[in-house]
């Protein structure tokens, strides 16, 4: 069952880095219209469309990711406190009443949208009405469906891992891959006074 769990995130992982280029894409439209719009006096038609391309399809593609990790935003006063099993049992109800229900409907009404919008326009696909440029933004809108299944597979896991507690009383560790720099700071600081005490 680990195994399951570890290759669905390391599925969820490999989405969510990928996606994270588009910061770049994104730092650079934003930059680049910053420069042409205030320094040349010379705004483009298409840098506000590709910010928000951008920044919508990263924030979509790193949500299974953040699921992955438990980086999503949870109001953890009371549940901290309960014992393991009595998480996992809470959290796999929660995820079955709401989370999947939740998901289901945005995979079938993004694939809906998707599909409306490829067609749009006599089959040329929408464009953004945000800019005279007219902008494509077709392509996009199919990125709503596929983040919709990316959270779908990692829901099972998250289900999984409540299995996983729910028999052994322990949650089953996460792939690491990053870390947060100030955990990162309080071990160097460990390691530092753990040989400050050796040397005396």
């Amino acid at each position: 069952m680990e195994r399951i769990i570890f290759t669905i995130d390391a599925l969820t992982a490999w989405a969510g880095k990928a996606f994270s280029w588009t910061i770049l894409l994104l730092t650079f439209g934003v930059a680049y219209e910053v420069f042409v719009r205030y320094v040349l006096r010379n705004p483009t038609s298409w840098a506000f469309d590709v910010s928000y391309m951008m920044y919508g399809t990263l924030f979509m593609m790193a949500g299974a990711y953040a699921l992955s990790r438990e980086s999503h935003v949870r109001g953890d006063v009371i549940y901290r406190l309960w014992k393991p099993r009595t998480q996992a049992i809470v959290e796999m109800t929660l995820y079955i009443l709401f989370f999947y229900p939740g998901i289901l409907a945005l995979i079938f009404a993004g694939a809906d949208y998707a599909a409306e919008s490829w067609s749009y326009n006599g089959g040329r696909g929408e464009v953004s009405v945000m800019s005279p440029a007219n902008i494509p933004i077709f392509q996009f809108k199919i990125i709503i469906p596929v983040a919709a299944g990316l959270l779908f597979i990692q829901g099972i896991a998250q289900i999984l891992r409540c299995i996983v507690c729910l028999r052994t009383g322990q949650w089953p560790a996460h792939l690491e891959d990053v870390e947060e720099m100030e955990t990162i700071l309080l071990q160097q600081h460990e390691e530092q006074e753990k040989r400050g005490q050796t040397a005396a």
